[in-house]
């Protein structure tokens, strides 16, 4: 990534894809390399202390650096291997790498062209650490994560690969190592500390936390258009109209894409009430102030990831000892996108309970089930909804609410931005599945009201994964279809180009 460059959060995460490729150190971040190396330099000539360099790290700051640099850079990596848990996802790690790459190519962190070509080298051959997501405070950056992918490129911990199958599968570092026919990178002071020194693994998360909370509101959007037409509900409250009288930006865009699901000319059903619950009729009330979150936190995302967040760093001519590692940027954005969520999947379970009652379905049996009383239809699926909900809402508690001190008083404020979005993507697991039961659930009142799904599209696929129930069966696989038929529509939706896909 080069200096003033335009990126969304869509173009970075194809950048870091797992066939892409980082682009050569050209001459131009070459010299900004050297130009930061050199103002080391000068500081260190002239007798000035430096961070990490010339002293210890942390609450030992007040002493010596060793004498080595390698003794340095290596000790900070071995004490910050404290990193715990299962790895995080191998697109994830892999855009972890990319952003400490993108950051310390702007020259801001004093390291060599030859030593950023290296590890450029091993991340385009496709070696991706294997990073572990638990125990870090994110305030001195991801520290202890981003030390065990230091590690993985010295050939210590683990490594993501694809095995035969195409499976993502861990091995040692060493293995993985040898199998892209390289050696074991060592590290110096200034370099461990400026690649384990910022916010790379909370920011890769987060990142990917919002693009799939941007498909997850596609979805919901989508699916609240197919409910409404099927219930005949009152298509004026998604009119254009509405949207431009009040002028919220995401309103407009979310009332669209319901819109998209009502034939033209479309009007209220016989015996539809003038205005529906707020579940339907504010949908796009809703979704479209998740969507103004998501649009102005990509912003703060992006701005990031262009950014260098290590420290010290060099700056015309001067190394400056600061906190561009503190993540609370990240973390109140990962917190935003937490409570964004929950509102996607409360909205979500709210229209599957108007789904299963019958003063709100237009009379259709409870639990859209054929046979009440000797069948229950759906009254498992929604109950696991509001589990789901409910378990949302106990993870998606702002993170940055949970500040703890620690490192002696050193890091007396942390953001705990790296727990946050742990605890976002663990949510959104849960969100996919209550809009996975509102997928069921539509395939189960379409098929009660007799409105087929047009050929090839999603909602004639959902009819094939949940054909109408003519007695009770366990629907928990159905579900998890569902989930992965609209997850997948989404990314088109979102990832695409094709607005008829949308049909």
């Amino acid at each position: 990534m080069t200096t003033g460059t335009r990126r969304n959060l869509a173009a970075i995460a194809r950048a870091a894809d797992w066939d892409a490729e980082l682009a050569e150190c050209e001459e131009e971040d070459a010299a900004r390399m050297r130009g930061g190396m050199t103002t080391l330099a000068k500081t260190l000539a002239d007798g000035k202390p430096v961070y990490g360099v010339t002293n210890g790290f942390g609450p030992l700051v007040a002493f010596p650096a060793a004498e080595s640099a390698q003794e340095q850079g290596s000790g900070l990596i071995a004490h910050l291997a404290t990193a715990q848990g299962s790895p995080l996802p191998p697109d994830v790690c892999r855009l972890v790498v990319w952003l400490r790459l993108s950051g310390m190519r702007l020259g801001h962190s004093a390291v060599s062209p030859e030593f950023w070509s290296l590890l450029a080298k091993l991340w385009n051959s496709g070696f991706t650490p294997a990073i572990p997501r638990d125990g870090t405070v994110s305030a001195s950056g991801d520290l202890q994560p981003l030390a065990s992918a230091a590690l993985a490129f010295s050939g210590s911990g683990e490594a993501w690969v694809r095995d035969d199958a195409g499976a993502w599968v861990c091995l040692p570092a060493e293995r993985a190592l040898e199998a892209v026919g390289a050696e074991p990178v060592e590290w110096s002071a200034r370099e461990a500390l400026a690649f384990v020194n910022g916010t790379g693994v909370s920011l890769a998360l987060t990142i990917d936390n919002h693009r799939q909370l941007s498909r997850l509101v596609r979805a919901s959007a989508l699916l609240t258009g197919r409910m409404a037409r099927l219930l005949g509900a009152d298509p004026q409250a998604y009119h254009h109209g509405i949207g431009e009288v009040r002028g919220q930006h995401g309103q407009i865009r979310v009332a669209r894409w319901i819109r998209s699901q009502f034939p033209e000319g479309a009007e209220r059903g016989p015996g539809r009430p003038l205005q529906e619950p707020y579940s339907l009729r504010c949908a796009p009330q809703v979704l479209g102030a998740v969507q103004d979150r998501l649009d102005a936190e990509e912003e703060i995302l992006v701005r990031e990831a262009g950014g260098t967040t290590d420290n010290p760093v060099c700056y015309e001519g001067e190394v400056l000892h600061g906190g561009n590692f503190h993540a609370m940027p990240v973390g109140l954005c990962s917190d935003q996108l937490g409570l964004c969520l929950q509102q996607v999947a409360y909205l979500a379970d709210r229209q599957l309970a108007l789904l299963c009652a019958s003063e709100t379905n237009g009379g259709l049996p409870p639990m859209l089930t054929p046979r009440p009383g000797a069948g229950s239809g759906l009254a498992g699926v929604q109950v696991s909804a509001t589990s789901f909900v409910s378990r949302i809402r106990q993870l998606v508690v702002p993170a940055s609410l949970t500040s703890l001190p620690c490192n002696n008083g050193n890091q007396d404020h942390v953001p705990m931005a790296l727990n946050g979005a742990n605890a976002v993507a663990e949510a959104l697991g849960h969100a996919w599945l209550v809009i996975g039961s509102l997928g069921v659930g539509l395939a189960q009142y379409a098929a009660l009201v007799g409105q087929e799904a047009e050929p090839d599209s999603l909602w004639a696929e959902l009819a094939e994964i949940s054909p109408p129930l003519d007695r009770d069966r366990p629907l928990a696989a159905e579900v998890r279809a569902a989930r992965d038929a609209i997850a997948a529509a989404a990314r088109r939706w979102v990832d695409g180009t094709d607005e008829d896909q949308e049909r």
